[in-house]
């Protein structure tokens, strides 16, 4: 896959069932790629990519949490469980789809919420929110003004 002048490629780390169901995965650029020293399949819905870069561990996750509507055991479940697979002082970036609204308002949230989405939250964004602010991480998305 290439962009304009500079062409580079990419390699795809996935996991899943074999009838090609459950899957998840990530694209890693080419002049990354020799820093991955693991992949792990943590469950059906996490996927863990450790990477070493300047002798400093990263660990880059990718979810998908269950949507609305889906029972809030289910949902209880995979937070309790990715609660479990985070390391502790080691370098995280938690991407996915986390299926929640965070809405607009960052009061009670600062630090960890920029102030720019829109909307309502509701009951899953609220629960993204306090799985960040548990683990002190920021929600990159609402750091910038989405553009129409």
């Amino acid at each position: 896959m290439g962009f304009g002048a500079q062409v580079t490629w990419y390699k795809l780390f996935r996991m899943g069932g074999k009838d090609r169901s459950d899957v998840v995965g990530m694209f890693v650029a080419e002049k990354w790629v020799d820093s991955v020293v693991k992949v792990e399949r943590h469950s059906v819905r996490v996927l863990i990519l450790k990477m070493v870069l300047e002798n400093s561990p990263m660990n880059v996750l990718t979810v998908y949490a269950p949507r609305s509507g889906k029972p809030e055991e289910q949902k209880e479940n995979f937070w309790n469980e990715l609660l479990s697979c985070i390391p502790q002082n080691e370098m995280v970036v938690l991407a996915g789809d986390m299926n929640g609204h965070v809405g607009s308002n960052c009061v009670g949230y600062d630090g960890m919420h920029g102030g720019y989405r829109f909307g309502d939250r509701n009951a899953d964004g609220s629960r993204i929110l306090e799985f960040a602010d548990e683990l002190n991480l920021v929600i990159c998305k609402t750091l910038f003004m989405k553009q129409e």
